[in-house]
């Protein structure tokens, strides 16, 4: 009998979020790709009032959701604010009880969220400059613009 764990299947994610103003309308946009199959998945939503940073969140939770079993997963954002707080931030804000060392965590909801999502995950994030070369972020972009317009229609949240 085999002791050895099946391979988690693995991903890359590509995500992105957008505000026309801060706060104003916004939208977060996600490309999800199986790295053994090469099959994508995308998904994009948007509130009427938000902030940038909130967008940027949402796109990585609603990525992470749409995988559904634990993986391997490689997050790739242009948001400092999201790969830091993954990589540097998280662990301290949650020995402080969701505080920085000058107040409370902003965006603790999401935050909360994200940090139970990735818990399940191996994740490794990844930041990229916004808005230039990388293809799957001008893409994300593009579809976190697009939210923008439908939740300024819709008045969505």
């Amino acid at each position: 009998m085999s002791t050895d764990r099946p391979s988690r299947r693995r991903f890359a994610l590509f995500t992105d979020g957008a505000c026309a103003g801060n706060p104003g309308p916004g939208g977060w946009a996600f490309l999800l790709r199986d790295l053994g199959s090469l099959e994508e998945t995308t998904g994009s939503g948007g509130e009427a009032r938000t902030t940038n940073n909130r967008m940027e969140l949402r796109a990585v939770i609603e990525g992470l959701e749409a995988i559904g079993e634990p993986a391997e997963v490689g997050l790739v954002s242009d948001s400092e604010y999201v790969v830091k707080g993954l990589t540097l931030w998280l662990p301290g804000w949650k020995r402080r009880g969701w505080r920085t060392t000058s107040g409370p965590v902003k965006n603790p909801d999401l935050w909360q969220a994200l940090d139970r999502l990735a818990s399940h995950h191996d994740l490794r994030a990844e930041w990229v400059r916004g808005h230039g070369v990388h293809r799957e972020n001008i893409y994300c972009d593009r579809m976190a613009v697009a939210a923008i317009e439908e939740a300024r229609r819709s008045g969505s949240h």
